[in-house]
């Protein structure tokens, strides 16, 4: 354990931090930049005491719950809780599961490309975060459970509105083979997450098809960079599919766009106009 610099860390990311940015008032007399010794022991769920005990350097060996409280109070990032981690003595545990947490600066992007549909998956294929012309493509994923969210769910075992298997897309048969694959790639990274266990079991027991995929031990993926919806309002929409993996999260930001000029681009357009409602139900 680096006391000395375990408590310059904390210091430095104690300061950085403004009240406002936690939902605390500023107050008229707030002399600390940043926020106070007590106000960060409280959001870590510490005493005040024990939290100027490791900016004093003079603090025993902090337990991983209270690392993961700091981590939380001083809004770490991935990168700096590890390193939080490792001052403190206590390299990090790998983590049990993927995240499902977005970064900021990925969710301002969805917003900044109002003619791109665009989707964030996490390493179970899980749509976790999506624009607005997302939603009017494919569906309102916040209007669904969680668990439609899942397009290795959704793709093997439905539900599938209007008889269109995963969105109407073009190639939900080849996406399902490397949404299986990919799957038992994950499964291997994540053995001990209850959630992968439980939907690998789901699909194995629902789906003839998947588990003959399952069963060939495949993790080689092959990406389409070109797909067709087919979309009940609009008609056919095709776009080029894009993908940026976010290698530290294990997510994939999906960015589908429509050629210039092209009726799918005016067709996008369109959607961003109507957006999730229903244009052929009587409002």
């Amino acid at each position: 354990m680096d006391r000395d610099e375990l408590a310059a860390f904390l210091r430095t990311r104690r300061e950085r931090i403004t009240p406002a940015d936690v939902g605390l008032p500023v107050g008229p007399r707030r002399r600390t930049p940043g926020l106070r010794r007590e106000e960060a022991a409280q959001l870590a769920h510490i005493s005040t005491e024990y939290y100027t005990r490791l900016e004093q350097a003079r603090g025993p060996r902090p337990s991983r719950e209270v690392l993961a409280g700091l981590s939380r109070a001083l809004r770490l990032s991935d990168t700096e809780r590890d390193h939080l981690h490792h001052l403190a003595g206590a390299p990090p545990a790998p983590p049990p599961g993927p995240s499902r947490e977005v970064r900021p600066g990925i969710l301002h992007l969805l917003r900044r490309l109002p003619l791109a549909a665009v989707i964030v998956t996490s390493a179970t294929q899980e749509v976790i975060a999506w624009n607005d012309l997302a939603a009017a493509l494919m569906e309102d994923f916040s209007a669904v459970p969680r668990r439609d969210r899942n397009l290795v769910r959704r793709v093997f075992l439905g539900p599938h509105p209007d008889g269109r298997r995963l969105f109407g897309v073009s190639d939900a048969d080849g996406f399902g083979r490397g949404a299986a694959r990919q799957l038992r790639a994950t499964a291997a990274r994540y053995p001990d997450d209850p959630e992968i266990a439980e939907l690998v079991a789901d699909l194995l027991a629902g789906s003839e098809e998947f588990a003959r995929l399952w069963e060939s031990h495949d993790v080689a993926v092959r990406r389409a960079l070109r797909k067709t919806f087919q979309h009940p309002q609009v008609g056919p929409v095709t776009v080029d599919c894009d993908a940026l993996d976010l290698t530290e999260q294990d997510q994939r930001v999906v960015i589908y766009t429509a050629a210039p000029g092209s009726p799918s681009e005016e067709a996008l357009r369109l959607l961003s106009v109507i957006g999730t409602q229903r244009m052929d139900v009587p409002g």
